[in-house]
């Protein structure tokens, strides 16, 4: 296996593992599925661009690029925000995941681990539900057609448990 293959296959069990501890934590806690949220509507995509911008841009990166060493936790034990393109772990989300993290932030036991501290603050009393879809197909926007085919598949199955 070549250092490009192993390193791909390292990430991929990375995502998986991450995957599984989201999906985990908000199937044990009732959380709902929600519909694919398609990056196709040219519309819905600028929107949710405009909306970013404003919003999330400040920590995610105004190319959706995240923090520097978003990996590495801070002295005071969080960790950066981190990115939300094809580099980042968002698309290893079902979209239901997505819309809870962005509505109520990170939330110890639901969408994060027990004890988990996140600066990720939730959005449900400034942006109405179209305005995270519209975010949301922004990000997928720019994942490239295998990631956003791997993502539609996580929050399909999702959707049928």
């Amino acid at each position: 296996m070549s250092g490009m293959n192993k390193k791909t296959a390292i990430a991929a069990s990375a995502g998986l593992a991450a995957l599984l501890a989201a999906s985990f934590f908000y199937r044990s806690n009732g959380g709902n599925a929600a519909a694919y949220i398609s990056p196709s509507d040219q519309a819905r995509v600028e929107r949710g661009k405009a909306v970013y911008h404003q919003h999330c841009a400040a920590c995610h990166g105004e190319n959706l690029e995240g923090q520097p060493e978003w990996r590495t936790r801070l002295p005071d034990g969080r960790l950066p925000a981190p990115p939300h393109d094809k580099t980042g772990h968002t698309w290893h989300h079902p979209d239901a995941v997505l819309i809870d993290i962005v509505k109520h932030g990170l939330v110890p036991g639901k969408t994060a681990p027990e004890g988990y501290k996140s600066d990720m603050p939730g959005y449900a009393k400034s942006l109405s539900d179209e305005d995270i879809a519209a975010v949301l197909a922004y990000i997928k926007h720019s994942w490239p057609a295998d990631v956003l085919e791997l993502q539609k598949s996580v929050t399909l199955q999702r959707s049928q448990k």
